[in-house]
């Protein structure tokens, strides 16, 4: 049974190796490409107000006494949209289920453009600060909903590819990718599967024809209504309970959650908020030569996203996580080298800035979005929506650990000693990425599950979980 599930799933490794004429390419369907670039606008607002915040940080304190005078709340003007995203994310699971993926996003967007306007008016940092908590519950249940859609809608050959002036107009002009994404939005489809899920499978056909030829799309068709008749069966009593008494749900969302608290606690979001405030630290004051210094840390982000997309779905999942937090550990040696040797020399600043730009070209193609697609794809479907969010709620409330006690910690240990503290984390993250993560790399999400089964139940995983429903049943 378990054999002839994997060979006949449509994008199988067994069903490609016996129809390899219906394999989809990266670039082959115009559709997919305008799908994923919508949806994945909701990775560019968190993106850009990470790395605004950083630069306009500087301007901030410049502008209000009181913010220049407290790391305090130079910590709670970042760290506010974090809080946001925990209550966004943590909600954004039961939005993305109830009421749709396509109509979360622009519940998002609204939210997102509303935090915004309200941060390019602040008269005062109480206002900043309430503008950047409604951005982040834009972004909470963006960040959410943009990574299940893109993989729903995706042929699983290319899943992983797809998924990923002054202070005051530097925050403001954040509102505009959301307004883009608001109105482009509207043109694009529902989920197939959510479609299938709420019994509409006629638009469901429509949404697959545009993906899918048709030698594909019947077997496509045919096999999502037949999975989706069996999970809506069994998710019709799911509740955030259930996802640690099943055994195969509970390994599956421990690997998500893990990889979301590593990807904090290895210190990204001290890069992205702090770098401008870390180059200052390194001995460049000047606001614009650190603003500008900043930026070559943004441009390695960029170019490392653009390999990741590369990568992710040549090199696989796992083996690339391994070789991002092996240059990060380097990366942070570096940086705490740079600043426990700062006062001798003048060029150990520069040593600091080579060491932000090598954090970030190494983190950004690997565990940026290694994390944010597993996620996406190793949960049941019945299970997606609540363990989405849970998942993304813990990487939140990790960020927020992490950046509102980042500058409070590096002044009293000091900041050379805080990155060695973070690059033994990136030691703990390598080990359990070895120990606990799976390849998923070109697997169906029927094949992701069969994972966990093995994991769980061992190999005759069928009739282990008959044997262990029994017993519950029996008490």
């Amino acid at each position: 049974m378990t054999t002839t599930r994997r060979q006949s799933a449509p994008g199988s490794s067994g069903y490609l190796d016996v129809y390899p004429d219906r394999k989809i390419s990266f670039f082959k369907n115009p559709f997919i490409l305008g799908l994923t670039a919508v949806a994945g606008i909701g990775g560019l607002l968190f993106g850009y107000d990470t790395g605004v915040i950083s630069g306009a940080l500087l301007y901030i304190k410049d502008d209000f006494e009181a913010v220049r005078q407290s790391n305090f709340l130079q910590e709670t003007i970042v760290s506010m949209a974090i809080a946001g995203a925990i209550v966004g994310a943590a909600t954004g699971g039961w939005i993305n289920d109830v009421y749709g993926r396509k109509k979360a996003t622009l519940i998002a967007d609204v939210i997102f453009i509303l935090g915004a306007i309200g941060m390019a008016a602040a008269a005062d940092p109480t206002v900043l600060i309430l503008g950047r908590l409604l951005v982040g519950l834009g972004v909470g249940v963006a960040s959410v909903t943009a990574p299940v859609y893109i993989a729903e809608a995706s042929p699983s050959e290319i899943r992983g590819s797809l998924v990923r002036g002054t202070w005051r107009w530097m925050l403001g002009v954040s509102a505009v990718p959301a307004v883009v994404q608001f109105f482009l939005m509207l043109s694009l489809p529902e989920s197939p599967r959510w479609l299938v899920m709420k019994n509409r499978k006629n638009e469901a056909v429509d949404v697959l024809s545009k993906i899918y030829d048709i030698d594909r799309l019947e077997d496509e068709v045919d096999f999502l209504t037949a999975l989706s008749e069996q999970e809506r069966q069994r998710r019709k009593n799911i509740k955030f309970g259930d996802v640690f008494r099943s055994k195969e749900v509970r390994l599956a969302f421990l690997v998500g959650a893990g990889l979301q608290a590593f990807q904090q606690f290895i210190g990204i979001n001290t890069v992205m908020y702090y770098s401008p405030t870390i180059v200052q630290m390194a001995g460049f004051r000047s606001n614009e030569l650190a603003l500008l210094l900043s930026l070559l840390v943004a441009a390695m982000n960029a170019a490392g996203t653009i390999l990741g997309i590369y990568l992710i779905d040549h090199a696989g999942r796992k083996k690339l996580a391994l070789c991002s937090l092996g240059g990060v550990f380097g990366s942070l040696i570096i940086l705490s080298v740079s600043f426990l040797n700062q006062s001798s020399k003048e060029h150990y600043g520069w040593l600091a800035v080579l060491g932000l730009v090598l954090y970030i070209g190494f983190f950004a193609p690997g565990m940026g979005p290694v994390p944010w697609t597993m996620n996406s794809e190793i949960y049941p479907e019945e299970y997606r929506g609540i363990c989405g969010g849970m998942s993304a709620t813990v990487c939140w409330v990790s960020n927020l650990i992490v950046s509102q006690s980042f500058l409070s910690v590096a002044d009293g240990i000091g900041t050379g000693s805080t990155f060695l503290v973070l690059a033994a984390i990136t030691v703990l993250a390598f080990v359990f990425v070895v120990l606990h993560v799976p390849e998923t790399k070109g697997l169906t999400f029927d094949e992701v599950g069969l994972i966990w089964k093995e994991r769980a139940w061992g190999k005759n995983a069928d009739s282990q979980m008959l044997l262990a429903q029994g017993t519950q049943n029996q008490s």
